[in-house]
């Protein structure tokens, strides 16, 4: 059989870096229109911070999506967790740049709004900013018969961020540790990729043995929000770096240590989870196609010097997520993953 692979399934990660880096000139070009906002350049990073004049202050901000997580909610006719995804995609991302989350819309489009949906899926938004402690303050409802066949479901999310305390990773060091804080399963991201494999063997309300849960019970756990045990880590730790395993997956860690001119070494990687086993097994997918478009188990990942190590877990350990060293800021410009093969690198 031969190895599926996230391009081969319609998602192009190349495509993307090269769509965003022609157009942020564009968006570049946009910053001195505004007498009372002036942008501060965090290109690349995990959120827009913005200066509003706040006295010790930033805006950050962050928009994103539950993505084709929805087409299983649909398959389930459950949409009360799918929320939760929404607030955890925005969130999670949001904090990676030491900022509070304190407020969040959201917008759901659909072929027809079916009202039970729609209320479960705010229910599910409502849960999530609880968790967060955050407002839901407002969203926008948009029915799209000629666009739309599966519901969508985005969100954006605003935070402050202390003025002097921004995280970029530019104090990421050599000899660094990296803590891993556990993933609930898939999260919400690479499900092209995984329904493609997992739906050519089982349906969506096959009970898979191996994960003691049907295969729709398992893609539908919802994504886990680190708001509160991360920003009790940045109160109580030297952080140097905080990366959201999302999209791109592992490769994500560059996000920050771009900025430090540094690479990482995963070298004490958790045992791949059941699902993620499952996926690399059907889908015959390679080592680095795995780790550079799932989480594989870990959905967060904090850079602090070594002697932070014990504190981080304990604080992780205490709001229910195992946390672990996973690796180190290593000099070598890339993110390599040492697996029972071998050291491997994944960056696209």
């Amino acid at each position: 059989m031969n190895e599926i692979t996230y391009s081969k399934v319609g998602i192009d990660i190349n495509k993307h870096k090269e769509i965003v880096s022609k157009i942020w000139k564009l968006i570049v070009s946009t910053w001195k229109k505004s007498e009372f906002c002036k942008p501060i350049d965090v290109k690349g990073h995990y959120a827009g911070i913005i200066d509003v004049g706040l006295k010790n202050s930033y805006l950050a901000m962050h928009v994103d999506g539950v993505g084709t997580k929805m087409i299983i909610a649909r398959l389930m006719n459950d949409f009360r967790t799918v929320g939760l995804d929404c607030v955890g995609m925005c969130a999670n991302d949001l904090i990676c740049v030491g900022a509070r989350p304190i407020a969040m819309i959201d917008y759901i489009g659909g072929r027809e709004l079916n009202s039970k949906v729609v209320q479960d899926i705010i229910s599910g938004l409502v849960k999530g900013c609880e968790i967060a402690e955050m407002a839901l303050v407002g969203g926008e409802t948009a029915t799209m018969p000629d666009v739309l066949n599966e519901y969508d479901l985005v969100g954006m999310v605003v935070g402050v961020v202390d003025r002097s305390k921004i995280i970029t990773g530019e104090k990421m060091k050599v000899g660094d540790v990296v803590i891993g804080l556990e993933s609930s399963g898939l999260h919400s991201n690479g499900y092209t990729l995984a329904r493609k494999v997992l739906f050519s063997k089982y349906k969506v309300h096959d009970f898979v043995e191996e994960l003691g849960k049907t295969m729709g019970e398992e893609l539908l756990i919802p994504t886990k929000i680190y708001v509160k045990p991360v920003l009790e880590i940045i109160k109580n730790c030297e952080v140097h770096g905080l990366a959201n395993i999302t999209g791109g997956a592992f490769s994500k860690l560059m996000r920050v240590g771009e900025r430090a001119g540094v690479g990482f070494l995963l070298d004490t990687m958790p045992e791949l989870p059941k699902i993620f086993k499952l996926i690399q097994e059907k889908g015959n997918i390679s080592d680095r196609e795995l780790y550079r478009t799932f989480n594989c188990g870990i959905g967060f990942c904090v850079v602090v010097p070594e002697d932070e190590t014990k504190k981080v877990v304990n604080i992780s350990e205490r709001y229910g997520i195992r946390a672990k060293r996973i690796g180190k800021v290593v000099k070598e410009k890339d993110v390599k993953i040492k697996t029972s093969t071998g050291v491997i690198s994944i960056l696209i």
